[in-house]
């Protein structure tokens, strides 16, 4: 099984990423509880796309691509924009109170909670984020 989606950097484009992944689910028959947490870490890894790849009004076009190999489904998020390397962000300090926290961090920390393994590379202009969950 591989499936593929390509999305604009616009917010309205989440609810159509958010079908893919329930058609995902069926397919795969998966139950709920682990449908609900890749959900949640897919839109969040989109989401970030959608609101840092790419200077303010310029648009840009972007793939979900997902395969099932062995027991592991595989997602592979791509984008044109600005090169960003999201798993060597530093993680954010929880131990300070959410008002002295700086902005960010917490989404890929998410991201990698839920996920089995999670990697970055830049190729042919391309930021591609790997998220691989065993099921």
């Amino acid at each position: 099984m591989k499936k593929e989606i390509i999305f604009q950097n616009k917010m309205e484009e989440v609810t159509r990423i958010a079908a893919f992944i329930d058609e995902i689910g069926e397919e795969l028959e998966l139950d709920f509880s682990l449908l609900t947490s890749i959900q949640l870490a897919i839109e969040e890894a989109v989401v970030n796309v959608i609101e840092y790849a790419y200077p303010d009004n310029v648009e840009g076009q972007n793939s979900l691509s997902v395969q099932k190999k062995g027991n592991t489904i595989i997602f592979v998020l791509s984008d044109s924009g600005t090169p960003f390397d999201p798993t060597a962000a530093a993680a954010p300090d929880l131990s300070l109170p959410a008002e002295d926290r700086p902005i960010g961090g917490l989404g890929i920390m998410l991201v990698k909670k839920i996920m089995n393994e999670v990697t970055y590379q830049r190729i042919d202009g391309k930021n591609e984020l790997t998220m691989k969950k065993n099921i």
